[in-house]
Formats: C-alpha cells, sequence, structure tokens
C-alpha cells in the first residue's frame, strides 16, 4: 500500500510517496519551509501543496512537532501558539480533501526505525531522539509505542526547556563547534537515563549523518544508535501511522 508520508518541522515541511509494506519512500522528498508565522492556515496551505505536487489522490499520514491526541494538538511545541486546541487531522483532511491521519512528528520517526531501521528486533526500552529546532523524543516498551514523550520539555538546570539548550537550531544559532554542542547533547541523554533508563537510544534528525563529529562527547552508559533512514524517518513514520499498524 502506497500513503503520502510528510513530516512538520519548526524549519521545513517535506513529504514522499512512501510503500508502507517495506517502509520505502517511493520518490525524492518535496520540501517547503515552514511558514513565518506557523499558523494553522498557513501550514494547512503547505500540506495542500506538497499534495498537489505529488497529484496525490491517496491516503496521508503527517507528523506534527507537538503533542497530538486524538488529532488534536494539546500543545504547540516551536509552531504558532494557535495551535492548541485545533483538531489538525480535520483541518488538513478539509483543505486537502482526503483522508489525512497526524501523529506526533518523534513517535513518526520512532515508528519507522522501529519497524525497519535501527530499532527493529529491539526489545525493553528504546528512545528514539529527533535532533532539529527541538528536540522530540518516541519511547518504545518491546516494540510497542509510548505515545507523546516529549523529553525536550524537560527543565535544565537554569529553568528553560532542555531543547533550548541542546538542539540543534541551537548550535547554529550560537556557532558551536559539534564537540561543544555534543557535551550539551550529552547532558539531555544523562538526564533522560537517570529518568527512565532506557536499554537504547536511537538518534535521528538532520544532525544523525554527522555523528561522527560529536560521538566522542557522548559517555551515557546506554548504546547509542544512529537512526538507519537518518532525516527520512519522519515521512516513512508518517505513512506508517496512517496505515494503522502502529
Amino acid at each position: 500500500m502506497e500513503i503520502l508520508g510528510i513530516d512538520i518541522g519548526g524549519s521545513g515541511i517535506k513529504g514522499a510517496p512512501v510503500n508502507v509494506a517495506i517502509g520505502k519512500q517511493l520518490e525524492e522528498r518535496f520540501r517547503i519551509p515552514t511558514p513565518q508565522p506557523s499558523t494553522p492556515e498557513a501550514v494547512a496551505n503547505v500540506i495542500k501543496e506538497i499534495v498537489d505536487h505529488f497529484n496525490w489522490q491517496g491516503p496521508v499520514g503527517c507528523g506534527f512537532p507537538s503533542i497530538i491526541s486524538h488529532g488534536k494538538a494539546m500543545a504547540h511545541g516551536n509552531m504558532h501558539a494557535s495551535w492548541v486546541g485545533v483538531q489538525v487531522d480535520e483541518l488538513f483532511s478539509k483543505k486537502t480533501g482526503l483522508d489525512v491521519s497526524v501523529v506526533n512528528d518523534a513517535d513518526a520517526a520512532g515508528l519507522a526505525e522501529m519497524r525497519y531501521g535501527a530499532g527493529k528486533g529491539k526489545l525493553g526500552l528504546v528512545v528514539m531522539v529527533t535532533i532539529g529546532t527541538g528536540l522530540g523524543s518516541g519511547v518504545f516498551y518491546n516494540g510497542q509505542l509510548l505515545p507523546n514523550f516529549e523529553l525536550g520539555q524537560l527543565k535544565h538546570s537554569d529553568g528553560m526547556k532542555i531543547e533550548k539548550y541542546a538542539a540543534d537550531s541551537v548550535r547554529k544559532k550560537e556557532e558551536l563547534s559539534f564537540a561543544e554542542w555534543g557535551k550539551r547533547f550529552n547532558e539531555f541523554l544523562h538526564h533522560v537515563n537517570v529518568i527512565c533508563a532506557p536499554d537504547y537510544f536511537i538518534i535521528g534528525g538532520g544532525v544523525s549523518k554527522k555523528m561522527d563529529k560529536f560521538e566522542s562527547e557522548i559517555d551515557v552508559e546506554v548504546p547509542v544508535l544512529p537512526a538507519q533512514f537518518q532525516n527520512g524517518a519522519g515521512i516513512i513514520g508518517a505513512a506508517v501511522s496512517a496505515n494503522g499498524i502502529a
């Protein structure tokens, strides 16, 4: 079965058709910068543009960068504050005229890795971390998703959200070297390890393909695996979630 997967991020929105039987992206992804401000109507217009780009007529799965409960945004994460309380699946379905389902973006990325990638066959507690504008997290126990674990919302010692200290967007904004930033990200992993003692960490997002530049700074006593699909996991996982096999 083919489903259009769309990954909504704080800086970009990208999509591609996916064969969900094998977890394979079928065409080159199409990316549009996230509109600023990232209001519901503006983002919905981008979703429609991606659907039109592929001339898509089938089901659509979207990963959204905040807590999603039964298709509704319960928070706004790095998006515009007006998202809180929006029934995202209905908004996108109305805009596109298609059947659209919505899931937390890090949960989507984790689904792809657990089904087909670095987490395949891994039992116990697995924490997928997506590094980008913020720090997303998808948590799995014996392969089953435990939805909406927003570990990037944990507080750092100075009281700010830890993703405001250790996300890749912060590395770029503060012009940190990968070694300097890696120390910060290592703090985040240690913080999570104290809270839930995972058996594995899987690292995704765009920076995952550059792990060789910061892995020397990671000393948490848990296996840390790079995501097999790197920044493409969100697209594949969003499509998987829409197929009802989450």
